[in-house]
């Protein structure tokens, strides 16, 4: 009951904020935005929240945030329709949709797996939306017993779960973080403002806005990687019977509930996000489904557990976000990014300074579910189309997406040619299994860190004991050592075992 009461209550601070003709404009547009970069091979959410959070520059906060929380959402689903169609992600959340959504379309079933997906996608992420609603409060209360020796440690543990699940080795995941870390360093000193790596240059000198970094790391570097690949076949499948797919998606309640609980929990941990949540709650929904034998052949099941998940972590990444400022996956760091460019800032203040946001944040995430919904069904075909468009025409539009995004924030040529250095950097670290998700998060907790740390190094006139004395900060200190020893010790323990089993049987 406390869940509903509080969801109700948050309707007093941002009804008149949300429920505006503009504001609904927004939703609207967001949705769309987000749709055609979802559904746009190689496109990410991410790339889709950077490039567009310079333009809301001029609108109110509430119309801003509304707008990329709709952008946000509706990107993660659109993924699904290339996975679907073609058997290509859109994001990388929508991988494990394609397991199951291709051989559907293969089989003729096209329309219905569009229906499926997106049904199941709404539902998904409405149950993250209760969650983020009834679990927020509880994290701003115990946010209240952080010091700074505890957020100087949270964030680093954030930085060390998005290492640990980077999609190379841990150790480049680390060096990525590091990247980033020296990144945030650039510009005046947090305590000081003493210029720092500045080299002279009056530009460097006040930093590098996280904003312009975000929009080269993941968009120009993007446009960098596609112009290598060859251009992907159009897609020639007829698309029918998308509404009958509603009454398939309930059949598979149990999978529906199962997978987006699975993917709100993920989506809480930093660093993990929809693209771990989708594995792991189709892997779950196999192993517990009384039809295992079904799944990669066009399973409903499957598809329905794959695409709820997915959407359902949106709602978990968004907590450590708002409460603690903590971003959950790298598209909420860039919403941090977003929060800070309007003057507010994610953490426990929030909800007391800005009630107005967060009850907008809420709402938002609910009205741009039903756009979803509507705009998922009825534009399947136009989409579809969309997706076909030859690579010369969309790489262009994006690269002027970008330049204008970059040169808003400060109208500054200087930030165009951050953005592209940036961009061609990030597309050579790819090159070596260094991706973008834990340099960005480096930028973003750096200044978090760094701040915290020293400033618990001045409480305590330079004792470090306070970081083991600490009931909190030790518990914290214990998860990121065994965040980094625990994996490796396990995998060997693990080959050890298969190797022991392995002369047992051969005697």
């Amino acid at each position: 009951m406390d869940i509903f009461a509080n969801f109700f209550h948050v309707f007093d601070a941002g009804v008149g904020h949300v429920f505006t003709p503009a504001s609904l404009l927004y939703i609207a547009l967001g949705t769309l935005v987000g749709l055609a970069f979802g559904a746009l091979p190689g496109l990410s959410s991410t790339m889709a929240l950077a490039i567009f959070t310079p333009l809301t520059f001029g609108l109110l906060p509430s119309e801003a945030i509304v707008f990329l929380i709709a952008v946000f959402i509706s990107s993660v689903y659109a993924g699904d329709l290339t996975s679907i169609l073609v058997n290509i992600p859109g994001t990388p959340s929508s991988i494990a949709t394609g397991f199951d959504g291709y051989p559907m379309t293969k089989k003729g079933e096209a329309g219905r797996a569009i229906g499926v997906s997106t049904v199941a996608s709404v539902l998904g992420g409405l149950i993250g939306l209760i969650f983020l609603i009834g679990f927020s409060p509880f994290l701003v209360s115990l946010a209240s017993y952080f010091g700074t020796w505890e957020f100087a440690l949270l964030g680093l543990f954030a930085l060390t779960m998005i290492a640990l699940i980077n999609e190379s080795t841990m150790l480049r995941g680390l060096i990525g973080g590091v990247i980033g870390l020296l990144i945030a360093c650039v510009g005046a000193d947090v305590m000081t403002a003493y210029p720092r790596l500045a080299f002279n240059s009056d530009d460097l000198a006040g930093g590098i806005d996280m904003i312009v970094f975000m929009v080269g790391l993941f968009g120009f570097s993007e446009i960098f990687s596609q112009l290598e690949e060859s251009e992907r076949p159009a897609i020639k499948q007829k698309i029918g019977k998308i509404f009958s797919s509603v009454g398939s998606v309930l059949r598979c309640g149990k999978s529906l509930i199962q997978s987006s609980l699975l993917g709100v929990g993920i989506g809480v941990l930093p660093g993990a996000g929809a693209s771990v949540a989708t594995i792991a709650a189709y892997g779950l929904s196999k192993r517990t489904s009384k039809h295992p034998e079904e799944y990669g052949k066009g399973s409903v099941e499957g598809l329905t557990a794959a695409t709820s998940a997915a959407n359902a972590s949106v709602g978990g990444a968004l907590v450590p976000m708002m409460t603690l400022g903590i971003p959950g996956d790298p598209m909420t760091a860039v919403l941090i990014g977003a929060l800070m460019i309007h003057g507010l800032a994610p953490g426990p203040s929030l909800f007391t300074k800005a009630p107005e946001i967060v009850s907008g944040i809420y709402l938002g995430y609910m009205v741009a579910l039903v756009f979803m919904l509507i705009f998922g069904l009825l534009l399947a075909r136009p989409f579809a189309r969309l997706i076909a468009l030859p690579r010369y025409l969309v790489l262009p539009a994006i690269m002027v997406l970008c330049i204008l995004g970059a040169y808003s924030i400060q109208n500054s040529i200087f930030d165009v040619g951050i953005a592209v250095t940036a961009g061609f950097v990030g597309y050579l670290l790819k090159k070596v299994g260094i991706y973008p998700a834990p340099i960005i998060l480096g930028v973003v907790l750096g200044p978090m860190i760094e701040t915290n740390f020293r400033r618990a190094i001045m409480l305590g006139d330079g004792d470090y004991s306070l970081f083991f004395t600490r009931p909190l900060s030790l518990a914290l200190i214990v998860a990121i050592v065994l965040a980094i020893v625990a994996p490796p010790l396990i995998k060997r323990a693990r080959a050890g075992l298969k190797g022991h089993s392995a002369k047992i049987a051969s005697a």
